[in-house]
């Protein structure tokens, strides 16, 4: 019985100075004024248009640089969870929280970087959807914007494709020396039906 009680006390102690911590945690989290989404490591969602740079949410943009630290949230405290390695990689920003950019590829991963990183230039990745299935799919780059239309090139999935013009249907895009069409159903970095002049 002593050891018990010298236990609790020892505990206490140790531990006792939390007790505030937790009661004032608790009624925060209680009380219907308080908002977790107004701190920094969970910024308010965003739809439609932006507030801070007045841009629509989500809209497509590129990565500048080979080397883009991805973070959980949106600050330097927070810890790196991917790094991409490849400048011009079209990237779709879902949230903005001050100078910071929430981002999803491809892929489907998500996470923060600075808005400096990034630029509105346009870019899309041919059938990314696609890029590891074996043997690789093709897609031809073709001189008008027709399904019968001659080839220009033919280029390979997973291929970043810079974005010229798009009309809804087809995008005019250049893939190195190349230019030519591309349905606009088999690129990630454009939305279905969306015009880019």
């Amino acid at each position: 019985m002593a050891q018990r009680a010298m236990a609790r006390s020892d505990t206490y102690r140790r531990w006792g100075w939390l007790a505030p911590v937790v009661i004032a945690w608790a009624v925060a989290v209680a009380s219907p004024g308080a908002t977790a989404q107004n701190t920094p490591s969970q910024p308010e969602p965003a739809a439609g248009v932006a507030q801070g740079s007045g841009l629509p949410i989500p809209r497509f943009v590129i990565l500048k640089s080979d080397r883009v630290h991805l973070r959980q949230g949106p600050g330097f405290d927070h810890k790196v969870q991917w790094i991409f390695r490849r400048a011009g990689l079209p990237v779709e920003v879902i949230q903005e929280f001050e100078g910071w950019r929430q981002v999803r590829d491809a892929e489907g991963t998500t996470g923060w970087l600075l808005q400096s990183l990034v630029s509105g230039r346009r870019t899309a990745l041919i059938l990314p959807w696609e890029a590891k299935a074996a043997p690789v799919p093709q897609v031809e780059v073709r001189d008008d914007d027709k399904a019968g239309a001659r080839a220009v090139a033919v280029v390979e999935a997973g291929v970043i494709a810079n974005v010229r013009s798009c009309d809804g249907q087809w995008c005019y895009v250049s893939v190195g020396d190349y230019r030519g069409y591309v349905e606009q159903k088999k690129l990630w970095g454009v939305y279905d039906g969306e015009r880019v002049r």
